[in-house]
């Protein structure tokens, strides 16, 4: 529709009445239009996959992120274009929002809808905490409760052995290459699948499969996603596929809800999955994954808006069940960013301060620069999700006292005190974790080797996947529920294509080697590896088992011989699984599998 050219100061109940359900049109279509605009990028990664274009393939992943926040702006100003002088007028928002709902109520996905009505309101009036009027709020409920709509999927029954069902299942999905060698991969399967599954009884163990309609892309896979029946249980199945020189391959299997929910998991970049809609696909994701949280099944899926629509609903809900304070989050305090905790809840909040301490020259506008990166980039399984808050309103009395002080010391300018509550203007919200360098101390050897040669395959990932971490002391990593380390300090983080990595110069003399500091230049922006070890005070065994396992990340030529290949465009394949479920490669599970570059590829 046509925006006006120009408004009454005074409108009659009949104009604004009309006004209103023009606007909630206007809402309903921008959604409409974005949906369908991320739909079509969705609709890629197919041809991204059968043609096995990796770099556009990341384009696609960047554009669809972007997308929102530009269909947000296109019809923030249609609707500016059209209410003119009366676009703060609280009143005619209320009466929007009530034709909206009508709009909507008919939708499957009629929270993804309400969500987008959220974000216009916001933009429109700098809402501090949240404004039911002009608002959807719902604490108490579980929006995909009410979703009874079954999601798209196909079944499979075993009819003669397990390695015919498995040639069905892949037979089931098209795409426009062939296959390697499909009774290979169909047998293979069988084989991992009945591995898995050593402790199901019955014959055939598996008595049929189910799957989404839609394949699953990310990177360089295509997975298909559902569920095992055996004769008295079920599980979760994901079979992974690859696109090789020479066709396509199955190359891993996952029946265990672990597995899937580290797939599934906050360390993750979005799936391209062209859903009809969302909300039917989470309730059945819900089924393979009971424990993973509704907003993290959103934000994985793509919808990273809608994920922070139900972190905020479950967490204030949480909040206000709880007689509890915020407190600081385990481990030292940041430098750049003030950062607490609720004990009972497994997220922490990020606030930066307004100065940071020696050694600390980073700028804020910097920090919230790194932070939009890790949005956009491919996190390798290695970084955490980070999402952005602003305006969140909460009682000055559900802070301890040294947390309230700290943030009014350090983060003033992002505050604003109001009363007896506190707005915070900007945050940032993340899943838990337990700092490494404390992690190390509290757990016994073996586990300790495991969290120390994972710490190493986590800077690994992230160079190949053309991140540098930057500060890579043991503080700034995590270690999730199933013993994987995570980075998650971004202030230093940068491209290791923008680095520049350096070899120790050797000393000439005596007096050059026992010269106390650097006897040789060093630049601003130079990195010597051989120096990484130094600062961790990791006990020598562990420092040992860490050199031994990845000895390479510790030399410039590695790193150098890494910035040439990516600057060349090549793009490297890091496996987002176990090495124990891909078909064919015999491993000690206990042991993460390192990437060396002189391997053959």
């Amino acid at each position: 529709m046509e925006p006006i050219a120009a408004l009454h100061t005074t409108l009659s109940e009949v104009e604004k009445e009309a006004l209103a359900h023009d606007c909630a049109r206007l809402i309903r279509a921008g959604f409409a239009d974005y949906n369908a605009r991320f739909r079509g990028i969705t609709q890629r990664a197919q041809a991204r996959f059968e043609q096995r274009d990796w770099t556009a393939a990341r384009r696609d992943a960047i554009e669809r992120i972007e997308l929102y926040d530009r269909s947000v702006s296109e019809t923030s100003a249609l609707l500016t274009a059209k209410l003119g002088e009366h676009a703060d007028d609280r009143g005619l928002w209320a009466q929007i929002k009530h034709h909206y709902t009508d709009l909507v109520a008919p939708l499957l996905d009629q929270e993804l809808n309400k969500t987008f009505f959220n974000t216009l309101t916001r933009r429109f009036f700098k809402t501090q905490g949240v404004d039911g009027a002009i608002e959807f709020i719902a604490l108490d409920i579980e929006p995909t409760d009410r979703i009874t709509h079954p999601v798209a999927r196909l079944s499979f029954a075993t009819t003669q052995s397990e390695t015919e069902l498995f040639r069905r299942v892949l037979k089931g999905f098209r795409f426009g290459v062939p296959y390697r060698n499909l009774d290979a991969d169909a047998e293979a399967i069988a084989r991992e699948v009945e591995e898995q599954l050593g402790d199901w009884s019955g014959e055939p163990k598996v008595r049929a499969v189910e799957l989404l309609e839609t394949v699953h892309y990310r990177e360089q896979r295509a997975y298909l996603v559902g569920r095992l029946f055996g004769e008295s249980r079920f599980c979760p199945l994901v079979i992974a596929l690859t696109h090789e020189d020479d066709g396509l391959a199955a190359d891993a299997v996952m029946t265990s809800r672990d597995d899937v929910a580290i797939l599934f998991g906050f360390t993750r970049s979005y799936f391209q999955a062209d859903l009809e809609t969302v909300g039917d696909a989470v309730v059945f994701l819900r089924t393979l994954l009971p424990t993973k949280p509704v907003n993290e099944l959103y934000t994985v899926l793509g919808r990273a808006k809608q994920g922070k629509t139900e972190r905020f609903r479950h967490f204030f809900n949480h909040l206000s069940t709880r007689d509890e304070h915020f407190s600081a989050a385990d481990g030292e305090r940041g430098m750049v960013m003030a950062v607490f905790t609720l004990p009972s809840y497994p997220l922490v909040f990020k606030v930066i301060r307004d100065r940071f301490a020696y050694p600390k020259t980073v700028l804020r506008e910097e920090v919230i620069e790194k932070y939009r990166f890790v949005f956009r980039h491919d996190r390798a399984g290695r970084l955490v999700d980070a999402q952005e808050f602003r305006h969140l309103r909460f009682k000055r009395k559900q802070f301890e006292a040294k947390i309230l002080a700290d943030l009014q010391d350090s983060c003033a300018s992002s505050l604003i005190l109001d009363g007896d509550e506190l707005v915070i203007k900007h945050m940032y919200v993340e899943r838990r974790l337990r700092p490494l360098n404390l992690y190390l101390r509290e757990v016994d050897e073996r586990l300790a080797l495991r969290a120390v040669l994972d710490y190493g395959q986590c800077i690994r990932d992230l160079a190949l996947s053309n991140v540098f971490a930057g500060d890579l002391l043991l503080k700034n990593f995590g270690v999730t529920r199933h013993g994987r380390v995570i980075f998650y300090d971004y202030d230093e983080l940068c491209l290791v294509t923008d680095c520049h990595f350096r070899q120790l110069p050797t000393a000439r003399s005596g007096e050059e080697e026992t010269h106390a500091g650097a006897w040789y230049y060093v630049g601003e922006n130079d990195i010597f590896p051989e120096q990484f070890t130094e600062f961790l005070g990791l006990p020598g065994p562990l420092k040992q088992a860490l050199l031994d396992r990845h000895g390479d990340l510790f030399s410039a030529h590695w790193w150098l011989q890494l910035q040439a290949r990516l600057k060349a465009g090549e793009v490297f394949d890091i496996p987002p699984y176990r090495a124990d479920v891909r078909l064919g490669i015999e491993t000690d599970a206990s042991l993460p599998v390192p990437f060396s570059l002189t391997r053959d590829e």
